[in-house]
């Protein structure tokens, strides 16, 4: 099993020295939320928490923009990868996108993915000016248009979000960037069973897991994509000791999503968030890997 350190919990300007403890500690992988604006407003329910207590902590925590933070931390560190987990692809431009992804992609030597998720608050796509009833056909577009600019050779898209004619993006990497998929509906898991590289949940328990993963499975039979590379990025925050991490593996679990440090402590303890990467490391991650 390797581990994802998630960054929701701590202040952004710890980002550089966790992002260099992290990697000498041997987490794989960094993930850092996406939040564009707190609306005073909605008319939204959260899927994964009470609506109530998901929107205190968006309105007191700061949000760096994913790409900002990761192009950051990557020129800090020369191993340890990046995603945002999970990014609101649909509410972007999937060009202006791209460009970002593929630019990162090059200057960082291929670490790092895109998470790619929808967002639940309709004011993402209302104060953007996008569709709310069509951000499943707008994701599958983008997705569609991030894979075909990846390539050395030009692309076109005809489609019926998005139409435009023959065009080459330089640099790409030399590999595609990897897509993870995030979220629990039937819709999120078979767009990740179809196109993705890999699944990454919301924070939830081991057997919710476990029947999700089966689902995932399911369709990846139904789809031909069993043999495809593909990571599961499973995350239940009350996972502490390895036994647990054992749990998480015997259902499918290969990347543990873990915030190592007290959520409920102060998201600016540089100390004690250094001192739990660094703990974690020893006891859980050296003895797992």
């Amino acid at each position: 099993m390797r581990f994802v350190l998630q960054l929701g919990f701590s202040n952004f300007r710890n980002y550089p020295a966790i992002a260099q403890a992290a990697e000498a500690a041997g987490w794989t992988w960094l993930s850092m939320p996406d939040s564009l604006f707190f609306p005073q407003l909605t008319e939204s329910d959260y899927p994964y928490a009470e609506t109530s207590a998901i929107r205190q902590y968006l309105e007191h925590s700061a949000f760096i923009e994913p790409f900002v933070a990761m192009s950051t931390m990557a020129a800090l560190t020369s191993r340890i990868k990046f995603y945002p987990g999970v990014l609101k692809v649909p509410v972007r431009q999937p060009l202006i996108l791209a460009k970002l992804l593929t630019s990162l992609a090059v200057m960082s030597n291929g670490r790092v993915a895109l998470g790619a998720g929808l967002s639940p608050w309709k004011e993402d796509f209302l104060y953007n000016g996008v569709d709310f009833d069509k951000r499943g056909e707008l994701m599958d577009e983008c997705i569609a248009i991030l894979r075909g600019v990846m390539g050395e050779e030009f692309f076109e898209h005809h489609g019926k979000h998005y139409d435009f004619g023959p065009l080459r993006m330089r640099p790409v990497p030399e590999q595609p960037v990897p897509i993870f998929i995030g979220g629990h509906s039937k819709p999120a898991l078979r767009r990740a069973a179809r196109v993705g590289d890999g699944w990454v949940s919301a924070n939830t328990d081991v057997p919710t897991l476990k029947g999700l993963i089966a689902e995932l499975n399911g369709y990846r039979a139904e789809f031909g994509t069993r043999d495809r590379d593909f990571e599961i990025h499973g995350i239940d925050f009350s996972a502490h000791k390895i036994d647990d991490f054992h749990r998480l593996a015997e259902v499918g679990v290969t990347h543990a999503g873990v915030v190592p440090w007290d959520i409920k402590g102060d998201p600016a303890n540089l100390t004690a968030q250094l001192d739990a990467i660094r703990r974690f490391g020893d006891e859980v991650i050296a003895k797992m890997s």
